[in-house]
């Protein structure tokens, strides 16, 4: 074998390593991309009716990650209204940090319910290079909580009925609470759960001596995560309570109140001592031109 043959193969032999190890480099990303494990996705949703407002579902998407609970963000769901088999996208919306979104429904009208006047929602994420894909389905049917505050024997009473929205029948042996809204967390009245009688109500007597702004006590009467109905709350208000006596001095000249209302002795005692120390500054350097001057 000459030596022209033997650089002609050494040269193939290089070419060929270097063509090997191009198309290595470019087939590693995608071993490795196949490697990596994606992590499962929950999803949490709840549907919630607020009377005289609307309804909305609560959608939570978390993940188990390194045996921790760990929120998925901004991943968009899509909400299906599901009848027998057909699926229609009512909407999308995105998480928010905290891997939480609210979803509104104008009307309870544009969702279609089945024979038995059950709607069934489901929300679906697609997945993501980090997120296996997932759904959720929910069942619910649409009830209505009527609340009001009565009086008997002057006793003050929550007063409130549990009904089927489709067919007004009452909706009994379900579990009430009834709260008094305050400034950071509605506080519970009586027991933490009320059953509804045959009729479909309850009745709660109001404790006495609950402080409010002129008087005026705003109470939630809710349904709590049934199975069949989901949650629903009604509020209502009255002036049964103690009326507040504002005590506040906010508009008033204290040192607690904003700048515009600063109490008068400081705004003079203060600036008669500026104006004394410049003053004195002010003869001293006078005194000191007299004196040069002599």
């Amino acid at each position: 074998m000459n030596l022209t043959k033997i650089n002609l193969i050494n040269f193939r032999s290089i070419m060929l390593a270097i063509v090997s190890v191009f198309m290595f480099q470019l087939s590693t990303p995608n071993l490795f991309a196949q490697k990596v494990k994606k992590n499962k996705t929950r999803l949490n949703v709840q549907y919630v009716k607020l009377m005289d407002e609307g309804i909305y579902f609560n959608i939570k998407a978390s993940s188990r990650i390194k045996k921790k609970n760990v929120k998925v963000s901004d991943i968009e769901v899509i909400i299906y209204n599901v009848l027998e088999d057909e699926k229609t996208v009512v909407g999308k919306t995105t998480t928010n940090k905290n891997g939480e979104s609210k979803f509104k429904v104008k009307n309870l009208n544009l969702l279609q319910a089945d024979s038995s006047n059950t709607y069934t929602i489901t929300v679906a994420f697609k997945g993501n290079d980090t997120y296996n894909k997932a759904k959720k389905s929910i069942q619910f049917k649409d009830a209505r909580i009527e609340a009001n505050i009565i009086t008997k024997d002057s006793i003050n009473y929550v007063s409130a009925t549990l009904t089927d929205a489709i067919n007004n029948l009452p909706i009994t042996d379900q579990p009430l609470s009834v709260k008094v809204q305050r400034l950071f967390k509605p506080l519970n009245m009586g027991d933490e759960f009320i059953d509804t009688d045959e009729n479909g109500a309850i009745n709660l007597a109001i404790e006495s001596g609950i402080p409010g702004v002129d008087g005026n006590l705003t109470f939630e009467v809710m349904l709590n995560e049934s199975d069949d109905y989901g949650t629903v709350k009604a509020l209502t208000t009255g002036a049964v309570g103690i009326p507040i006596v504002e005590k506040s001095t906010f508009d008033q000249r204290t040192m607690w109140s904003p700048r515009n209302k600063t109490p008068i002795f400081l705004l003079i005692f203060p600036n008669l001592l500026i104006l004394g120390v410049w003053g004195l500054i002010f003869y001293l350097i006078l005194n000191l031109f007299k004196l040069s001057k002599s």
